[in-house]
């Protein structure tokens, strides 16, 4: 899943397609919340940067002779906050965090020393993007923005690819898998099932995109790439119950 799924459920689903039908409830064992109310239909788009910044490396006490590749990163991290403005619609489904967003991440050893100016710097960027725009426009916004802050830095960077997964379209409230999960978690739970959207990605969009509808839900405390991520066992032993629910209503 960390990286697209394409040697796993997306293998399946190009090789053998007739093992799934519309008609089938599909439940993806995934995201949801403490109270296991969120019933997740629809995902943002995922798309991962690369961000190779180019510049000259020299001695630090002299810094005229290079060009900080490592301080024209950090003006050109700042400047891909405009990102957000071009690119700033807000969908209520999402709940608390409605809008699309863009975070640097992960950053690359440079050079090993501190008195060395580095010539080399790479940064990642994850972009969560609401369903409806294109990601082909994101990235493409990407490459303007940072170009300008380059050219005054005297440096040059190349923006790369590392995943990209358009959202497909959500699937719909009134799907036999949603109202299903919703009687279960009503007999299970004794609580009203909410369909939501979520900025992670699941394997639920492969489905999705192959016009399966599904649903994602399960009940977890929230720590995904957290310290101490966990999930407690009379919460396995509560959605045990709904799957058997699920599997138990007339078709």
């Amino acid at each position: 899943e960390e990286t697209g799924s394409d040697l796993g459920l997306g293998y399946v689903l190009e090789k053998r397609p007739d093992l799934f039908s519309p008609r089938d409830l599909i439940l993806v064992p995934d995201a949801s919340g403490l109270d296991g109310a969120m019933i997740e239909v629809t995902e943002k788009s995922i798309l991962w940067l690369r961000f190779q910044v180019s510049g000259k490396q020299c001695h630090a006490s002299r810094p005229d002779k290079g060009s900080n590749a490592a301080r024209a990163s950090a003006h050109i991290i700042v400047a891909l906050d405009e990102i957000r403005e071009r690119f700033d619609r807000v969908d209520p489904l999402f709940g608390k965090n409605p809008v699309s967003t863009f975070e640097p991440t992960k950053r690359e050893a440079n050079v090993p020393n501190v008195n060395t100016i580095p010539g080399e710097d790479v940064f990642y960027m994850d972009a969560r993007v609401l369903p409806g725009y294109p990601l082909e426009e994101v990235l493409s916004a990407a490459r303007e923005i940072v170009q300008p802050v380059a050219r005054k830095m005297g440096v040059s960077v190349d923006v790369s690819v590392v995943q990209k997964a358009q959202a497909p379209l959500p699937t719909p409230v009134d799907a036999p898998i949603v109202q299903a999960l919703k009687r279960a978690l009503a007999h299970v739970y004794k609580i009203e099932g909410k369909p939501m959207g979520i900025g992670g990605g699941t394997v639920a969009a492969l489905f999705r995109r192959r016009g399966l509808p599904a649903a994602v839900w399960s009940r977890t405390e929230g720590t995904a790439h957290a310290p101490d991520e966990r999930c407690r066992i009379e919460y396995m032993a509560g959605d045990a119950c709904v799957m058997a629910h699920l599997m138990m209503q007339e078709d």
